[in-house]
């Protein structure tokens, strides 16, 4: 049985140091977003060009190098492979919470407007708190951001991504729509939200998934033909050209201004001009980011493992492939 050798060369150190730090700077830079277009506050660049202020921002950059620092110094000794799992989980994690925000949101939305659909809210609720649950800028924070915290708790306890469940529930919504209207001649508005807003977390969602299970369809006209270390050169200078630049790409310019294709809607809770739909139309920005967010992290742990791939260590979940002999370890 083949055993991976300690990465500890300089090339091993300034991957883990690459790949840590990306995740690190990431939740850093989130981090600075929620302080300057929720809080007000100064960004890290205003305490780089010395205006005395932003220290708040950079202090949370200064933390994630020193994460980044902690987490390569705590692994220095192993092979790259577990590097790259470790990454992976918390890609996982990330994902699987949002898939399931994006259950109990879709589904407290829902039997919010079908109440207000139906007259129903007046009844059971006070004349000020129905009011105010046919405002967005009051049913996000008072149902969906709740809501959406109890996804990230769910998270916590189940190892299921849930987006098998949620093509389920998709299909199901689609179903009880065309009995509805051929059968009951019944529709709603928000039934056709809420399969625009779970086919597009689907959809969003599901990548870093994908592409961890190497679920992506590649345009194959040279790669299937290349050895396993042509493959992980291949696949890591492409996770940092085209990936990674795809991906911070977004994440930049969708929340450079409040009024930024990402953070825009959501400051304000944007919404369509349907009266009894759902309020749900601002979480398909929040999906983009969230899509650029665990894809940049998924890139992440891909360099890791195409390294490892380089380097020839074994990899427990994929055998010898296409009758090729396992690489034989590198050094350094």
């Amino acid at each position: 049985m083949q055993h991976a050798m300690p990465a500890t060369g300089a090339g091993p150190l300034v991957l883990r140091l690459f790949a840590w730090g990306t995740v690190t700077v990431t939740f850093a830079f989130l981090i600075e977003n929620y302080l300057v277009h929720w809080r007000g506050q100064p960004g890290a660049m205003a305490f780089v060009q010395g205006n005395g202020s932003g220290w708040l921002s950079a202090l949370f950059y200064a933390i994630a190098a020193a994460a980044a620092i902690a987490m390569v110094a705590r692994s220095r000794m192993e092979p790259l492979r577990p590097d790259s799992e470790r990454i992976a989980r918390l890609t996982n994690y990330l994902v699987r919470a949002c898939f399931f925000a994006v259950l109990f949101v879709g589904l407290g939305d829902t039997a919010v407007s079908w109440l207000r659909a139906e007259g129903l809210h007046r009844v059971l609720f006070s004349d000020e708190f129905a009011t105010q649950l046919g405002q967005p800028r009051a049913r996000g924070p008072m149902i969906h951001i709740p809501l959406m915290a109890l996804g990230f708790v769910v998270a916590l306890f189940t190892r299921t991504l849930g987006f098998l469940w949620l093509a389920l529930l998709v299909v199901l919504v689609q179903f009880l729509m065309v009995i509805g209207r051929f059968v009951f001649s019944y529709e709603q508005p928000f039934m056709a939200d809420l399969v625009r807003m779970w086919y597009a977390a689907l959809f969003l969602f599901a990548s870093a998934y994908t592409l961890a299970s190497e679920g992506h369809v590649r345009v194959d006209v040279f790669y299937s033909s290349m050895t396993r270390r042509a493959k992980a050169v291949v696949n890591g200078i492409g996770s940092v050209v085209l990936g990674m630049t795809m991906c911070w790409t977004i994440l930049i310019l969708g929340t450079a201004t409040n009024a930024s294709t990402l953070i825009g809607p959501f400051i304000r809770f944007e919404q369509g001009q349907q009266t009894y739909g759902a309020m749900t139309k601002y979480t398909l920005a929040i999906f983009l980011a969230v899509f650029a967010v665990s894809m940049l992290l998924q890139f992440a742990s891909y360099i890791l493992k195409a390294a490892a791939d380089w380097r020839g260590e074994p990899d427990p979940n994929a055998g010898p492939e296409d009758g090729q002999a396992e690489p034989q370890p590198v050094a350094g």
